[in-house]
């Protein structure tokens, strides 16, 4: 099987696609792929492109999705398959920025788990049994990378490009997936983005909200089977 590169969210690591690492290591070459260096979609992407096989599948998520697109964009004739998930195609606006700001101050002063704990991810996760325990683990990861990885990935963002162009000239096996309750990437979005994608399947991951990949994991491993076996 074609080898799978797996770029995380924001403020993540390699445990949020623990499920999926436990489901398909097996059958396939897995790398994954930290986006905490530079301060720089295209910077991230270029140096994810560096660690990676010659052709591989990449799946994404959040700011893993936004980097992945960037790669598509440097260099689609590498990328076999594409899986977007809960992610954002266009630029940055201006008023998401300026939610910013505030942000990045914080952290700065030393707050990054106030601003992980009452900002972000409580905001994105769907109602349920798993959530605690998600957001739990989004804290842990959070904390472990520390504030110098909030600040470069905020930076990163603000500056992005927009990628419809990119989506709309791909012609590979695509996967644009999104949790039901995703209020920061809502359906809406993916149904945007998977317009633009001629081969692209579209799938929406009940119970789940940005982290379908923790929140709802048997339903998301199935898609991702069906995406990584589709010719």
């Amino acid at each position: 099987m074609t080898p799978l590169v797996l770029i995380p969210g924001m403020m993540c690591d390699e445990r949020l696609f623990g499920p999926q690492i436990d489901a398909f290591s097996m059958d396939c070459d897995l790398i994954f792929a930290s986006i905490t260096e530079e301060a720089s979609v295209t910077k991230l992407a270029q140096r994810v492109l560096s660690q990676s096989p010659e052709r591989f599948a990449v799946a994404g998520l959040s700011m893993g999705g936004i980097v992945a697109m960037e790669m598509l964009r440097i260099a689609p004739e590498r990328i076999v398959r594409i899986a977007l998930l809960d992610t954002n195609p266009m630029a940055e606006t201006e008023q998401v920025k300026a939610t910013r700001v505030p942000q990045m101050m914080a952290v700065r002063d030393g707050k990054l788990a106030t601003v992980m704990r009452d900002e972000m991810k409580p905001k994105y996760l769907a109602p349920g049994p798993r959530r605690k325990n998600v957001l739990d683990l989004c804290m842990e990861m959070a904390l472990d990378l520390g504030p110098h990885a909030f600040l470069r990935q905020s930076r990163a963002l603000m500056d992005r490009p927009d990628q419809s162009e990119t989506l709309r000239g791909s012609t590979i096996p695509s996967l644009i997936l999104c949790g039901r309750y995703d209020k920061l990437c809502p359906i809406t979005r993916h149904e945007y983005m998977a317009s633009l994608m001629p081969h692209a399947d579209f799938e929406v991951i009940e119970d789940a909200g940005h982290l379908p990949t923790l929140e709802n994991p048997d339903a998301t491993n199935q898609a991702l089977a069906r995406w990584l076996e589709a010719a």
